[in-house]
């Protein structure tokens, strides 16, 4: 595991400690469960204790499915493209010591001990917890976390071909945004790079080249040609891949390409 693994993964981490509005719901739910008393705390158990109770389950349980989580978005990226994905499958996983963790924090507090089935019953009941808590973290927090494990600013010089397989490693073509990535192409293939698109483009100076969109760029030996079609551009390139060219971008396309 090399230092740079480590340092993108606490900066993941770290999104969700800075984040005011996941410790805003965290104190939220815990609250909720400690004045509705579900499962019998209510009966069974003081207002402080039952505080207590619920603020133990809850913190011991969000902490396994954000790590479980993050070391998903981490170790399965080669594998899952997509972020949601890849988060969604680690904290799945994390509804199996989830469930025994619950029964280890109930015994704390009532002496009753928990079976292999009673702790595989409880990781049923919490998949579904699990993939809410994913979904709404995701939806809530994606962007953070995806600014979080991409590499820092990229250093002066520095190209972006080094970051490619070698045997993805030729003439530049263009760029692309995918889900939180830089899809690179190059006359020998793609690869999806873990980098902000801005730094991405800092590392094309040693191929002409233009942003043309504010997901796209293109070598310019790469274009055939540009069409307009309702008064839309695009850039036709010699692979037969078809760009769109944004307003913003449209003039400098046309001073350079036609």
């Amino acid at each position: 595991m090399n230092h740079s693994f480590l340092q993108s993964t606490l900066r993941e981490l770290q999104v969700f400690l800075h984040s005011r509005r996941f410790w805003g719901t965290f104190a939220a739910i815990v609250l909720i469960f400690a004045l509705t008393g579900p499962y019998g705390t209510m009966e069974s158990m003081a207002f402080g204790e039952r505080l207590t109770y619920w603020l133990s389950l809850h913190a011991l349980a969000w902490t396994i499915a954000i790590l479980c989580a993050v070391a998903a978005e981490k170790l399965l990226r080669e594998m899952i493209a997509s972020m949601f994905t890849r988060m969604m499958t680690g904290s799945l996983a994390a509804a199996l010591p989830i469930g025994f963790a619950v029964g280890l924090v109930h015994y704390a507090f009532t002496g009753e001990t928990t079976t292999l089935e009673s702790g595989l019953q409880r990781a049923l009941f919490s998949v579904p917890l699990c993939a809410l808590f994913c979904l709404l973290t995701y939806m809530a927090m994606s962007e953070k976390i995806a600014d979080a494990a991409a590499p820092e600013e990229s250093n002066p010089g520095a190209s972006i071909l080094d970051r490619l397989k070698p045997e993805n490693r030729g003439p530049l073509l263009r760029l692309s945004v995918r889900d939180h990535y830089t899809e690179v192409v190059t006359s020998r293939g793609r690869e999806l790079v873990l980098l902000r698109f801005a730094d991405a483009l800092k590392e094309t100076a040693a191929t002409s080249g233009l942003r043309v969109h504010r997901s796209y760029w293109v070598a310019d030996a790469h274009v055939e040609g540009i069409k307009r079609d309702n008064g839309r551009l695009t850039i036709l390139t010699r692979d037969g891949t078809e760009i769109p060219v944004s307003r913003s971008y449209a003039e400098d396309v046309r001073r350079r390409f036609t």
